[in-house]
């Protein structure tokens, strides 16, 4: 069974040392891949507006992100993950008030929730993974993702994922210190792609996103439109 991730994380934007850094840090880059992102939503954007992010990853299927109470410093931000089809169902229908649908994955609901592609575009990623000095063993990984996306826009990610909610208060600390490691400014948020994408290519839903968030809650991630979809 596929199990339910809590996703702690923080962007900013890279600096030109940023990988250089990392390296100074003891970090290794695991790899470098190229791969297409499309988000779905109603004409609406009835998902994004409630802040729950449908995604269908080239090569890693589907994923549905949707945010959890907010974290301190404002700057981080977490979100549920799910993988599991059946789950991510689930969650669809009772963010959009859809009367629980029969057997099938993701792409036969799309029409009955009236769900259809709003953005796609490709990343260029390079993942690193580190551990801070001095941290447990057992502690998981943190890692740091610099993307470039197709349209022109760079953004990094430092990343954990943990099981329980208990454990975010240190994830976020963790992911405090590797931030300042890298020279990130305290206050400094950063959009995610899509937000970035549809300010570009479909700004009157951009405006729509804006209007429903406060300055202190906007969507994904760091608070600022847009954040965690890696």
């Amino acid at each position: 069974m596929a199990q339910t991730f809590i996703e702690v994380e923080r962007k900013f934007l890279p600096a030109p040392d940023t990988e250089e850094r990392l390296q100074e840090l003891g970090g290794t880059l695991e790899h470098q891949v190229t791969f297409r992102d499309t988000y779905y939503d109603t004409p609406e954007l009835s998902l994004m507006r409630a802040d729950h992010w449908l995604r269908q990853r080239e090569g890693s299927g589907w994923e549905l992100k949707y945010a959890g109470r907010p974290v301190v410093p404002v700057t981080h931000t977490h979100y549920v993950e799910l993988t599991a089809e059946p789950a991510i169902v689930a969650q669809l229908c009772e963010v959009l008030g859809a009367d629980v649908l029969g057997p099938g994955g993701v792409a036969a609901v799309l029409g009955p929730l009236g769900l259809q592609e709003v953005a796609s575009f490709v990343t260029r990623r390079s993942a690193w993974k580190l551990v801070l000095s001095g941290a447990d063993k057992e502690e998981p990984l943190l890692r740091v993702d610099l993307d470039t996306a197709d349209f022109g826009y760079a953004v990094g990610e430092v990343e954990a994922l943990v099981h329980e909610k208990a454990e975010v208060s240190a994830a976020v600390e963790k992911i405090h210190s590797l931030s300042s490691m890298l020279g990130v400014p305290v206050q400094e948020t950063a959009p995610a792609k899509v937000m970035v994408y549809l300010q570009r290519f479909r700004p009157q839903d951009y405006q729509h996103l804006l209007e429903v968030y406060s300055p202190r809650e906007k969507p994904q991630g760091t608070k600022a439109p847009g954040s965690s979809l890696g």
